[in-house]
């Protein structure tokens, strides 16, 4: 039974390309991409601003160990707080404030500068040590394009901040330097590729997860109309039953009320008008029978020619079933009523309602449908066609949970096909 299900949801999606393919031009689709995508800076900023405070207490340690003199380790070590208070305030004012979480981009080039630029130029003014921290920039690129691998050209002005930050200094202090000029332009070659290749995947991996994001929602909404397309069919209950369980599906339901109702006259007048236009008036009516069964609280079964079926008290028990269904038919009455001084039409509707257990389930291997089965059953059809144009007949059982709220009018004993003698009543209107 899945099978056929998810069959038939893979024709309704190509049904629906056309759908898509406008959504796909929507203003919608870049919207719901940009808010994912910002959700998602956000969240792995979070985790770069923890991870680097790991680290900075880690390199702290280590520069307050192997620097020879006390003051040495001192100026290290307020390099290192500084640091490390500026990567809090960063983390503080992401999470904990909306500015942060809307301008997530700032927090980014906050934290990468964090620890390169300010630690170059912290390390030039205290220290007089002008020699370019390689190793940390290759170290901050390649983890940041690791965590935070979206938004390229962010990531580029992050590495070019740090390269135009040093090439300042590099100029100022160009006499201070130690190493000859090869060096410097060698390990530039190597900064050079690093920013293109960390540039170049967060391009890569960006355009990929846009690609995923705009096939999850293509499908989410596929799916979305095939779930609409399936509640059509056959009720939700039974829908989340089949997903979980891909069996076939038979409940017993010991007290339900079933209805069927037929037009009279419409076969007669088939042979009057055209076709389109007797299909026309047939859906106009079902379409509020419909109408009728979701105000109530009734579930349609099926139609069948110009006959209607409907049940109440599944697949959802409910106590008030026969009221339910009583009410809907009443209401079906005036409906046609309507109907009939709308159009010109002089349709009129028999009503048969019976009270009692069925069988319910799916059966079927194409075009499955949900129906009921049973004596239940089976004396509602025979309410109907046993019955008077115009009106509701109903059964004993449909009268003993109807007789102190509805005014029934006793028929009497009639012959019924298969059944014999059965006593019915015919159902007038609600007591006032």
């Amino acid at each position: 039974m899945i099978t056929h299900i998810n069959a038939a949801r893979n024709q309704l999606e190509a049904l629906l390309a056309s759908e898509i393919a406008a959504w796909k031009s929507d203003a919608s689709f870049d919207q719901a991409y940009q808010k994912q995508r910002q959700q998602f800076i956000v969240n792995r900023l979070q985790l770069q601003a923890k991870i680097m405070l790991a680290v900075g207490v880690t390199l702290m340690m280590f520069f307050f160990w192997v620097n020879p003199d006390l003051e040495s380790k001192i100026q290290s070590l307020k390099i290192g707080l500084l640091t490390e208070l500026f990567i809090v305030i960063c983390w503080v004012i992401l999470c904990k404030t909306a500015f942060g979480r809307r301008y997530c981009d700032l927090i980014l080039l906050c934290l990468s500068w964090a620890v390169t630029c300010s630690i170059q130029i912290d390390t030039a003014i205290l220290f007089k040590h002008f020699e370019p921290f390689f190793n940390i920039w290759y170290l901050m690129f390649l983890t940041q394009a690791t965590i935070v691998p979206v938004k390229w050209r962010l990531h580029l002005i992050s590495h070019l901040g740090t390269v135009v930050c040093y090439g300042c200094i590099f100029l100022i202090s160009r006499p201070h330097l130690q190493q000859p000029l090869p060096f410097y332009v060698e390990n530039a070659l190597y900064l050079f590729w690093t920013i293109i290749i960390c540039g170049f995947s967060v391009y890569l991996y960006e355009k990929l997860r846009k690609k995923e994001f705009r096939a999850t929602q293509e499908l989410k909404i596929a799916q979305q109309q095939s779930e609409r397309l399936l509640l059509n069919i056959l009720p939700e209950m039974i829908v989340a039953q089949l997903k979980e369980e891909p069996t076939t599906i038979a409940d017993i339901f010991q007290e339900v009320s079933v209805l069927f109702a037929d037009i009279v006259g419409f076969t007669e007048l088939s042979t009057r008008i055209s076709p389109p236009k007797l299909v026309e008036l047939l859906n106009e009516i079902f379409c509020l029978f419909d109408e009728l069964a979701e105000r109530h609280g009734v579930e349609k079964i099926k139609t069948i020619g110009d006959a209607y079926m409907a049940v109440a008290g599944l697949p959802n028990h409910r106590g008030d079933h026969a009221i339910a269904i009583a009410n809907m038919a009443l209401d079906m009455q005036k409906a046609v009523a309507e109907f009939n001084a709308v159009n010109n039409q002089s349709f009129r509707i028999r009503i048969g309602i019976s009270t009692g257990p069925v069988v319910a389930g799916v059966i079927g291997l194409k075009k499955f449908a949900y129906d009921l089965w049973g004596d239940t059953v089976n004396t509602a059809s025979r309410m109907e066609s046993h019955g008077i144009a115009g009106n509701i007949q109903v059964c004993q059982a449909s009268y003993e949970l109807l007789k102190d709220k509805y005014i029934l009018e006793k028929r009497g004993l009639i012959q019924v096909k298969g059944k014999g003698e059965m006593m019915t009543y015919l159902l007038q209107g609600i007591k006032i």
